[in-house]
């Protein structure tokens, strides 16, 4: 987001635009094993993730000493939140 804002309407509206189009289909999110909200839309993401898994699989049978457990958990989450509720964290006594 620009710092000093936009000059017009159609500026932010261009800002708008380009955003969107880098979130949606460029930017990983972490929350959906590093793919982008496109490929889960449009069921991509299961394919990645499966070819994630083999090259996880066979890095570790190649080297097994270069793990300490399992390989990384790589399936879509059935549910993701854009703003989770948080649990409200404690006042301190005194407070």
């Amino acid at each position: 987001f620009p710092a000093d804002g936009f000059a017009t309407l159609a500026e932010a509206q261009d800002w708008v635009q380009q955003f969107t189009e880098w979130y949606n289909h460029e930017h990983r999110h972490s929350a959906l094993r590093y793919v982008t909200p496109s490929q889960r839309h449009n069921g991509e993401a299961k394919g990645i993730l499966a070819q994630r898994r083999e090259v996880f699989e066979a890095a570790k049978q190649r080297h097994p000493e270069r793990w300490s457990g399992d390989i990384r958990k790589l399936s879509l989450p059935e549910i993701v939140h854009l703003n989770p509720e948080r649990d409200p964290v404690p006042q301190a006594a005194g407070f």
